[in-house]
């Protein structure tokens, strides 16, 4: 029998290979569903204008109860966008991937989410925070207990 995260997955692969998906983003990879990769870019004047980034997507068996694990990749030939909640190891400080996720969002409205906040930006900056975070981030970034108040993302005392 079928978890509730393989159909879930399955059901919203099945929508995006009919129904395509949304402007600027498409998937890249999605061979299982444990990790899926789409590319994302900022349609629009904006500060990313002509920037395409690549995202990854991890689902645990609890998905979509809990949401997957969201981040930017960043290797030899894929950047994280220079962002205020977007830290230099491609973890993103976005309540939609922490207190604020609900089982409605798919893993499409994450990426629209996503697009949206890079086109609002108004400044290329990294969170105040980076160094140190990246310096003890854990590969995971769910196992970080982001803060989320204010414009900038702040890290509460412990990563775990």
């Amino acid at each position: 029998m079928a978890s509730i995260s393989s159909r879930r997955l399955r059901k919203e692969l099945n929508e995006i290979n009919a129904e395509g998906c949304p402007c600027g983003i498409k998937l890249l990879n999605a061979d299982n569903f444990e990790t899926w990769f789409f590319s994302i870019e900022v349609l629009g004047e904006s500060l990313y204008q002509g920037e395409v980034f690549k995202l990854m997507f991890r689902f645990d068996s609890s998905y979509p109860i809990s949401s997957p694990a969201v981040q930017f990749v960043v290797g030899p030939d894929s950047q994280a966008p220079i962002h205020p909640h977007v830290y230099s190891n491609g973890h993103i400080c976005a309540s939609i991937l922490g207190n604020e996720w609900s089982p409605v969002l798919s893993v499409s409205a994450v990426c629209v989410t996503l697009q949206s906040m890079l086109a609002s930006c108004k400044a290329k900056e990294r969170p105040v925070d980076n160094d140190r975070y990246v310096r003890y981030a854990p590969d995971n970034p769910k196992k970080t207990r982001f803060h989320y108040d204010g414009k900038y993302p702040h890290i509460q005392h412990n990563i775990s």
